[in-house]
């Protein structure tokens, strides 16, 4: 079943749009609570504005209080049909002048003062808002107390009316913002389509760089690509020189066997035939040694690009190759003697691909050098380690010893090997931050692996 792809558009724009939405939340508590407290502010300045109305036509005579109520006082705070009001008036002594008698003094008004003193409370059952102003008088001995009540009903209907305007223009302007982000992203994401246009535009065998501009964000993605695109062209080169080489240097002893073995299958003269199946054995043998090396080269090129490094030990890999690269039945009488350090030899690098270096040349000297010697020797060097695979053979000419690590270099006469040797052995000292050279002294031909960064000595 296929993974459903999550997009990156829709991933930005949901994380905003959360945003965005906490954003109105809180905008949305803000407002509310703000108009909770403009309705607040706007009917406690008509309850008090009432109550002082009422309390400055207040007049006192020998002791008596008389209050003549004005109609305007009351007429703003009745012009809700739904709120009730409540007045009072009262005198120092608890006589009452005029009103609601049971109508309670707001928080802090029992001691008397000029006020103004605003609380809410309940009466009749309902909640209401009250205000109370206070005048002095001499003749009645203290304060006279003006209060004014009214349910909520009216501040209520002004709270929810402005927080519904604003809930509004707060729900409006999350809408544009949301707008204005959809357009942001889609401008934002561009350059991701501009790279998306550009590969699918180029044909499958073009590997060059992308060549896009980008913001410095996906500068970054363009390099890991044309680097990926750089390392993939290096492999397909490398696969279609395999190719190439397998189907040029293939093709040449696979019809030299085939006509063996026509003239094989056509003779009848058995000292002949005899002849025409050691030509096959020979031919067999080339081939086989010219497919097991081209194998061994595009093992190595893989594993120089793809497999890590490791400490591994020199002189027991070296030994192994020998092993391996030594036949048992030799036609020749070769004395081979191996000497290294009793201790390990350490280096980091890769096992197989050194063993397959050590084994190649050890091959070549068995089949185009070595008369009666040879010697793999083991050592420490002050500047890393030295592997060195000596022979009594012919060797290779100093003037020849520039292209001899060449591919498919067979020398002045041609020879009969495949010319990978040499050349594999050379990638693999390369690789291993090493070199391959050659040395010739008292009839003896050396091929020297140096490799740096070994254990001192």
């Amino acid at each position: 079943m296929k993974k459903s792809r999550s997009s990156l558009f829709w991933r930005l724009t949901g994380l905003i749009s959360a945003v965005l939405l906490v954003g109105a939340a809180v905008l949305a508590i803000a407002a509310s609570n703000y108009a909770r407290t403009a309705a607040d502010d706007a009917y406690d300045r008509v309850l008090l504005g009432a109550a002082r109305q009422i309390s400055e036509t207040l007049s006192a005579e020998n002791g008596v209080v008389e209050a003549g109520v004005p109609v305007s006082a009351l007429e703003a705070l009745s012009a809700s049909r739904t709120a009730r009001v409540y007045y009072r008036i009262a005198m120092p002594a608890k006589t009452e002048v005029t009103g609601y008698q049971d109508l309670p003094l707001p928080a802090g008004a029992e001691a008397g003062g000029a006020g103004p003193f605003v609380s809410n409370t309940d009466f009749k059952g309902h909640p209401i808002r009250i205000a109370a102003v206070g005048r002095y008088f001499a003749e009645a001995n203290g304060w006279v107390m003006t209060m004014v009540g009214q349910t909520l009903e009216a501040r209520d209907a002004l709270a929810r009316d402005l927080t519904l305007k604003a809930m509004v223009l707060v729900g409006l302007m999350s809408l544009i913002a949301l707008t204005g982000m959809i357009i942001a992203i889609r401008l934002a994401l561009r350059p991701l389509t501009d790279i998306e246009t550009a590969l699918l535009k180029r044909p499958p065998n073009v590997l060059t760089p992308l060549d896009v501009e980008a913001p410095a964000e996906v500068a970054t993605l363009i390099a890991a690509i044309n680097n990926f695109m750089e390392r993939l062209s290096g492999r397909l080169a490398a696969m279609q020189r395999f190719i190439a080489d397998s189907a040029h240097q293939i093709r040449t002893p696979l019809t030299a066997l085939v006509g063996q073995v026509e003239l094989l299958s056509a003779e009848t003269n058995a000292a002949k035939r005899q002849h025409h199946v050691e030509r096959v054995r020979t031919r067999t043998a080339e081939l086989a040694r010219l497919t097991n090396q081209l194998l061994s080269d595009a093992m190595i090129s893989h594993r120089a690009e793809t497999m890590g490094q490791s400490e591994v030990d020199v002189a027991m890999l070296a030994h192994e190759a020998l092993a391996a690269a030594v036949p048992v039945s030799l036609d020749r009488d070769i004395t081979v003697s191996f000497d290294a350090p009793s201790d390990p030899v350490i280096i980091h690098g890769d096992a197989v691909s050194l063993r397959e270096a050590f084994k190649n040349v050890i091959e070549n000297a068995i089949q185009h050098g070595a008369r009666s010697l040879l010697r793999l020797t083991v050592r420490r060097a002050p500047h890393g380690v030295e592997v060195e695979i000596a022979d009594d053979g012919p060797g290779i000419p100093q003037e020849l010893w520039p292209q001899a690590t060449e591919r498919f270099f067979r020398g002045r006469s041609g020879g009969t090997g495949s010319g990978l040797g040499l050349a594999i052995a050379r990638e693999v000292a390369v690789h291993h931050g090493g070199e391959l050279g050659f040395k010739s002294e008292e009839g003896i031909f050396s091929v020297l692996f140096t490799f740096n960064g070994g254990e001192p000595s």
